[in-house]
């Protein structure tokens, strides 16, 4: 997972609106707001990102009105490193109602569930990276995406990226998977073209 960062309420609201991650894990005690409120707003103007609410609150009343807020679950700190992953795994099933459907272009297929690739039959052995690349090609076939978001749907902010590692990741795959399967459309980005 490539995981960002923001302090506040205010960065928050402007950072989901601005490049909005497929999770949103939420504390309930930000300096500027209640988490509860920053909930709200995004409800408020129709945001669907799953929530999951992180907070010492832990009383039923407190679980209550989180989830009645808006939020997809609650999770009381302190808490175990693995629940927390698991509860987030929840939440990526869930994303789009699809993420359990195998992802078909052409003779590649892409099951998020297994976390496998197919090519012509074949399973093919994707590095995280290069998996995480191509089901956001696959599950966007057709529309061109663009370098900067493809960048931010695999790095977390501040992370060190050399200036060559997505066309790294791109000629990977195109080796793996043929040379037509990811298309380079120049200055603007890359696509898989609709079957």
């Amino acid at each position: 997972m490539a995981v960002n960062h923001v302090g506040n309420g205010r960065d928050a609201l402007n950072t989901i609106s601005d490049d909005p991650p497929d999770i949103v894990i939420l504390d309930l005690g930000l300096p500027d707001r209640d988490g509860l409120e920053v909930l709200r707003r995004l409800r408020g103007r129709g945001d669907r990102l799953p929530v999951l609410l992180l907070t010492a609150r832990d009383t039923v009343d407190d679980k209550v009105a989180g989830l009645d807020s808006g939020a997809d679950d609650y999770l009381a700190k302190p808490f175990d490193m693995p629940e927390l992953l698991a509860r987030l795994r929840v939440l990526e099933r869930r994303l789009g109602g699809h993420l359990e459907a195998e992802i078909r272009v052409g003779e590649v297929s892409l099951c998020p569930g297994r976390h496998q690739v197919r090519s012509c039959g074949q399973l093919v052995d994707l590095p995280r990276r290069e998996y995480m690349l191509l089901k956001c090609l696959m599950e966007t076939a057709g529309r061109v995406q663009t370098r900067s978001a493809l960048e931010s749907r695999l790095y977390s902010w501040g992370e060190e990226v050399a200036s060559n590692a997505l066309e790294v990741h791109i000629h990977n795959l195109r080796r793996k998977l043929g040379s037509d399967f990811i298309r380079t459309v120049r200055g603007v980005g890359y696509l898989v073209p609709a079957s």
